[in-house]
């Protein structure tokens, strides 16, 4: 593990990414985190209370990770992200729980949750991202379309909408070579833990699954909270 750790760093520096610190920083903080979550696991899987705060911990740090890469600008903007977020994991998953295709148990919750949140916070950061990089580098398009008489929202989620959508591309290329070219987590976990490939791969199909309506919901909703100037930097365009 060090000597990838190491060589990440060495080939962002070589290859003038500008993401080296970055690199090593992430490697030591997913050990230190994943040495922490072995032992606190053990004990939060065994309550729902506490599986329901460290759920609500995965998803505080998501916000707050989502939040800070889509926009620069000071103060609490960053926690809009919570509503993308939220409003992509919180119906799939009380679906989920409340068909009984998720048991009720911490053991359960936990990882499907994860992947959940995870999925929304990497789609919400990229659309974040991208709308507002293509806002930025397109205000005069902006400026021009409130010029014809476009509302503000209208105008820039004109502009910012198809940079934004290419967000799902990932989660579509997943669900689309699945089986062919990856085998997906909780898929090889169930059979090293035993399951049949058919219940393995009947799990793994509806995460994919969830997984798209997460994200899609998670698109939307921060395209509207970035054509209503939710979300925004601090020199974006003039209105």
């Amino acid at each position: 593990m060090a000597v990838l750790l190491a060589a990440a760093v060495a080939v962002a520096g070589w290859g003038r990414l500008g993401h080296g610190r970055d690199v090593l920083r992430a490697g030591v903080r997913a050990v230190a985190q994943l040495a922490a979550v072995s032992f606190v696991i053990t004990w939060v899987v065994h309550s729902l209370w506490l599986t329901a705060l460290f759920v609500l911990l995965m998803f505080s740090v998501a916000v707050r990770t989502a939040g800070r890469r889509m926009t620069e600008e000071p103060g609490w903007s960053w926690a809009w992200a919570a509503a993308p977020i939220g409003a992509g994991v919180l119906p799939v998953l009380v679906l989920l729980l409340g068909a009984r295709l998720l048991p009720w148990q911490g053991l359960s919750i936990v990882p499907v949750a994860g992947i959940l949140i995870g999925g929304a916070l990497t789609a919400t950061s990229l659309a974040g991202r991208r709308a507002l990089d293509e806002l930025t580098q397109r205000h005069g398009e902006v400026e021009a379309a409130l010029a014809l008489g476009f509302e503000d929202r209208d105008a820039r989620l004109e502009i910012c909408r198809p940079a934004a959508a290419t967000s799902l591309v990932p989660a579509l290329d997943q669900t689309r070579t699945v089986g062919l070219v990856t085998l997906p987590g909780a898929f090889v976990g169930m059979l090293l833990g035993g399951a049949s490939p058919v219940a393995a791969g009947a799990v793994q199909l509806f995460v994919l699954v969830a997984l798209l309506a997460v994200e899609a919901v998670a698109i939307v909703v921060v395209l509207e909270l970035v054509g209503r100037g939710l979300v925004r930097r601090p020199v974006q365009w003039r209105s």
